[in-house]
């Protein structure tokens, strides 16, 4: 099986309309299996048992650049303000790749953390590579079960939630960089902070900087970003938009980084994200994951079954958001495996 798979992304179709304004929609093309979509729909939302699945709040499918099935549950509609969880992470790689393409973050330059810097200190060491790919040797548990040791709970609920990236930063070397992947949220603040320097203007610049190159020129209107009490967007956990404007931020990806003939992203931007972290048990690229089937799909994920699926080989985004517990996910995932499987490879 290919480990680093990356089918080419596919333009635009030159017939339809970039969703700036509205999805353009349509019922799916004839070459693919509604039967299997309906299946899925019935499972996850129409007649959902929530002891095997949790809850579905919102599920669609973009395909060729068009929405061609959508579906929530009862609580839920398409102006829904859901949480990202940790799809955040991808919104915080896709503004990295603004600031270096405008010039504004030099990808090979000294970390601004004043402290890494201090003569003899192992984490002078790592670079932003090592924080896209969480391969920073930082000592970092990310665990979500109350009680235990948890440095992302201790970070965005507790001791740590005042300032998320000093609280992650403080944290000591365990690892040489490069040698180690370990998914943690706080790599992503540490990273965040970084970006949010870049900017300029605390938090207030951060925002309207967001606003300006991202979420603007694609249309997500209303997504609104978390920011703790030092100014920093917490990138690891908090966007809070609606589902098809997650499905927006998909598309931004399937479709290279540009945007209605706009570049939006650096050029090959979009490949660093799907581009395989070594030491990532073939499962992470860069704040993106990915998955490990060969057939060269990437997606965003969040705690409780949060996704953004992007399938260049399919020309499709899946959007899936809800609440389902860790013990159950595999039975979503199975689900979401069908309905992907109703697209027809190009």
């Amino acid at each position: 099986m290919p480990r680093n798979l990356m089918p080419p992304l596919p333009a635009q179709p030159a017939e339809v309309l970039w969703p700036t304004a509205a999805w353009p929609a349509g019922d799916p093309e004839s070459d693919v299996d509604r039967d299997a979509l309906d299946r899925v729909y019935r499972k996850l939302i129409d007649e959902a048992d929530e002891e095997q699945t949790g809850e579905t709040h919102a599920l669609l499918f973009v395909h060729r650049g068009r929405l061609v099935a959508e579906g929530y549950d009862a609580e839920h509609d398409r102006d829904s303000q859901l949480i990202s969880w940790s799809m955040a992470k991808s919104i915080t790689h896709a503004l990295a790749g603004i600031l270096i393409r405008k010039g504004q973050l030099d990808p090979k330059a000294p970390l601004p953390i004043p402290a890494w810097r201090k003569p003899g200190d192992p984490r002078g060491a790592i670079t932003l590579e090592h924080l896209f790919r969480m391969v920073d040797g930082l000592d970092f548990v990310e665990e979500y079960v109350p009680g235990g040791e948890s440095h992302v709970i201790e970070m965005l609920f507790e001791k740590g939630k005042e300032d998320v990236a000093g609280y992650a930063a403080a944290r000591s070397a365990k690892h040489s960089p490069d040698t180690f992947w370990n998914y943690s949220s706080g790599t992503s603040n540490i990273l965040s902070r970084i970006l949010c320097e870049a900017v300029g203007g605390g938090e207030a610049g951060m925002r309207a900087f967001m606003e300006r190159e991202l979420f603007g020129p694609l249309g997500m209107r209303g997504a609104e970003s978390r920011f703790d009490a030092a100014g920093t967007f917490i990138g690891s956990s908090y966007v809070f938009t609606t589902a098809r404007n997650f499905a927006r931020f998909g598309l931004l990806y399937l479709r290279d980084g540009i945007w209605d003939g706009e570049r939006i992203l650096l050029k090959g931007w979009v490949d660093h994200a799907r581009r395989l972290t070594p030491a990532s048990f073939d499962q992470y690229g860069a704040q993106w994951w990915l998955a490990q089937d060969g057939s060269g799909r990437f997606y965003a994920s969040g705690f409780q079954g949060q996704y953004i699926v992007v399938d260049p080989a399919r020309d499709l985004i899946m959007v899936r958001l809800g609440r389902t517990d860790a013990s159950l996910r595999p039975n979503v995932i199975h689900a979401l495996a069908d309905a992907v499987h109703a697209f027809p490879a190009r």
